[in-house]
């Protein structure tokens, strides 16, 4: 599965669980620097270059950023570009 790299179009639009947040990486998750505060990439199957993100994925991600952990499919980074 591809790795996206959290990125809001819309400045402070801070919903990792909406699939236009993020843009397509590659095959390997890009280098996201500790601490794990934030969301850096997420791994998920495509759809046109944007993620599926189911309510598995969302549960993962919430369940990520709560623990301040990475995941299977979920990267955590320092520093977000906007702090919501």
């Amino acid at each position: 599965m591809p790795w996206y790299k959290y990125q809001p179009p819309i400045p402070c639009y801070c919903n990792p669980c909406d699939p236009n947040n993020y843009i397509l990486y590659g095959s390997i998750p890009p280098p996201c620097s500790p601490p794990k505060d934030f969301v850096c990439a997420i791994q998920a199957l495509d759809n046109m270059g944007k993620p599926i993100i189911t309510s598995s994925l969302c549960s993962e991600i919430a369940n990520a950023l709560q623990n301040k952990i990475d995941t299977t499919n979920v990267r955590l980074k320092s520093t977000n570009a906007c702090l919501c």
